[in-house]
């Protein structure tokens, strides 16, 4: 009961697969649509100013039953500006973030000067060659188009911009605290999603991520000593070098300042990019997945540890692939750069100046993104629980078994954080809106620890086959879209039998919490009786273990009446008694056993623990001396 039930990834099968952009009329739910663009742009960068200009063709696809005569883009770097909306929640919020603030906890981008903020501003745009109406409002450009885009058209919108790269504060930048001259997030001009809920021109403040699917094809031209890397393939390897060429590839030798850089990344929502003279690029290609690639400071304190960290993450990317579903694309990029660990299309930026098992855990989650985020597009501003938690949640179950801990419980530190936030008296609901949490720790604990238990106590309610086979199905049902909640419970739903509206309810619109414990043991008629009682207002199915005084076990199960189904026993070693049904509006449930009181030496509910009990301490019962 005690050994770990997770199976190891041998124990899973896995194989890349091509990239198939799925079109928007191939989805599993009837009336599901979603828009597409189609990038092209090319931009000149000038190293020493951190300024750059560039041009963007966008071909927008109309796939909504709308006709529409505004579209919006996202300006994103006009955050990293005094007096801007992220500026003003940092100085108004309990709990800053503290790569944002200085040591007294002031916002440092109240204090940028003119050649230090970031900006980002359309300086044409016509559609169809027509010009249209713009004004720039923040973060947001807002559009009136020259004519309406009806509902199965296209049109191609042209835009003339420019930047300047901010001082690295929050996830892009220049100079990070590593030297990373270059971590470029955030950096075009891009189009805000459209879907069934409307436009969705949410403000830079603190969150991001709701993208429209599409294709780029992108061309950074910049100081040739600079080395890149980031989303998407790189389509002259031989022209750049700089350990992209073909082995025994000889560059020709480049008589120009500049060197053009040409990456086409199909099927994503995103492109990042990140550029040093100093990185070091290695290349580690998979037997059977895709190349990975590693751009990172050239520092003799920290060499080793990236070099190990490569074929860990191959084993993640064999992981996550058996586990969830084939990586889609034929290569991934993990660039030192940012500011912490901050996922993107087919790469990452993570800090490096890390110890090995830093290294590796940065690493595993980001690399999970690629499943929830950059296959499983959802609405992170919205529903960021589904994707920092099932990310959270695969990444934890990787690193217990990549550093061989087998742990009944893989997801302890998870569980332990939600607890205090409850006892903490902040938390709010998961609907609420990310960027409207009252705490930062309310909502990073809501997002990746609560979020991580969602999949745990579907885990605990179906039990793990069933989780397995969930996100197996809803990663092959939903990848290339945007999904919501509804579909990750539907989706457990129609593989378990079971019915999961009341858990699905409870656990992501509400502060409800699960508390149950043995109340006490009484003998009647010479047999024990377990009286059980649910002090929480979120029900969940009971597994009870009793112990007898002789050594022998029984387990008894008691599921909600409202689940109308019952797991497989968790713990075969033991008999099981599937017992009836426990009522949510029955606060008390009384359980009779087949011996007497004095054969009793102890009873414990979820005796593996991962049921998201907040008071554990009233789960276990043993007679009194």
């Amino acid at each position: 009961m005690k050994k770990s039930m997770w199976p190891s990834v041998k124990q899973l099968s896995w194989g890349l697969i091509s990239l198939v952009f799925l079109p928007a009329w191939a989805q599993p739910n009837p009336g599901y649509w979603q828009q597409q663009v189609n990038y092209t742009m090319e931009v000149q960068v000038d190293v020493a100013a951190y300024q750059y200009q560039g041009t963007q063709k966008l071909v927008y696809t109309n796939h909504s039953p709308d006709t529409l005569n505004q579209v919006f883009y996202h300006l994103y770097f006009n955050a990293f500006q005094p007096g801007s909306e992220m500026d003003a929640r940092l100085q108004s919020i309990s709990d800053p973030d503290r790569r944002m603030t200085t040591e007294d906890k002031k916002s440092r981008i109240a204090d940028l000067s003119p050649d230090q903020i970031g900006y980002l501003n359309a300086k044409s745009l016509t559609q169809d060659g027509q010009g249209v109406s713009m004004v720039q409002e923040g973060t947001i450009l807002v559009v009136n188009l020259a004519r309406p885009l009806a509902p199965g058209q296209s049109t191609t919108l042209d835009m003339v911009f420019e930047g300047q790269v901010p001082e690295q504060i929050r996830r892009s930048g220049r100079n990070s605290r590593e030297g990373v001259a270059l971590s470029m997030a955030q950096w075009y001009p891009k189009m805000a999603e459209y879907d069934f809920e409307g436009w969705h021109a949410t403000p830079y403040i603190a969150r991001e991520f709701h993208g429209v699917w599409g294709d780029f094809d992108v061309k950074i031209t910049l100081d040739k000593t600079y080395v890149v890397g980031g989303s998407g393939y790189l389509q002259n390897p031989d022209e750049v070098g700089h350990g992209y060429e073909a082995p025994g590839t000889k560059i020709a030798k480049n008589k120009s300042k500049t060197l053009t850089w040409h990456f086409i990344a199909p099927g994503v929502h995103d492109f990042m990019w990140a550029a040093d003279p100093e990185y070091q690029h290695d290349t580690l290609a998979m037997d059977d997945g895709p190349v990975l690639h590693f751009l990172y400071k050239k520092n003799p304190e920290t060499a080793e540890n990236w070099k190990k960290l490569q074929p860990a993450t191959a084993q993640a990317m064999s992981f996550y692939g058996a586990l969830v579903g084939p990586y889609p694309y034929g290569q991934y990029s993990v660039i030192q750069g940012g500011d912490g660990g901050m996922e993107y299309a087919m790469s990452t930026l993570i800090t490096g100046g890390r110890d090995y098992e830093g290294l590796v855990g940065v690493m595993a989650h980001e690399l999970a993104h690629s499943w929830f985020q950059h296959v499983l597009a959802t609405n992170e501003g919205k529903h960021a629980w589904m994707d920092e938690g099932f990310t959270s949640f695969i990444s934890d179950l990787f690193e217990d078994q990549f550093y061989e801990k087998n742990q009944v419980n893989p997801w302890s530190g998870a569980y332990r954080s939600y607890r205090y936030l409850v006892s903490s008296g902040k938390e709010q609901p998961g609907t609420t809106h990310a960027d409207r949490y009252d705490y930062n720790m309310a909502y990073s604990i809501n997002a990746y620890s609560k979020g991580t238990l969602y999949l745990s106590q579907l885990a605990y309610i179906m039990g793990w086959e069933n989780l397995v086979a969930t996100l197996q199905k809803y990663y092959a049902d939903f990848q290339f879209k945007h999904p919501t909640p509804n579909d990750i419970k539907r989706t457990a739903e129609k593989v378990s039998g079971m019915h999961l509206d009341w858990f699905h309810i409870d656990w992501t619109s509400t502060t409800s919490t699960i508390d149950y414990g043995v109340k006490e043991v009484v003998e009647e008629n010479g047999l024990a009786h377990v009286v059980l009682q649910r002090i929480g207002r979120t029900p969940m199915p009971i597994d009870l273990v009793v112990t007898y005084t002789d050594g022998t076990q029984e387990s008894f199960y008691m599921p909600v009446r409202m689940m109308y189904g019952a797991k497989e026993n968790p713990f075969p070693q033991i008999p099981r008694k599937v017992m009836a049904d426990w009522a949510w509006a029955y606060p008390e449930y009384r359980l009779p056993l087949s011996k007497n009181l004095a054969d009793v030496a102890r009873i414990e509910i979820d005796p593996a623990g991962l049921m998201a009990d907040v008071a554990i301490e009233n789960n276990s019962w043993t007679p009194k001396p």
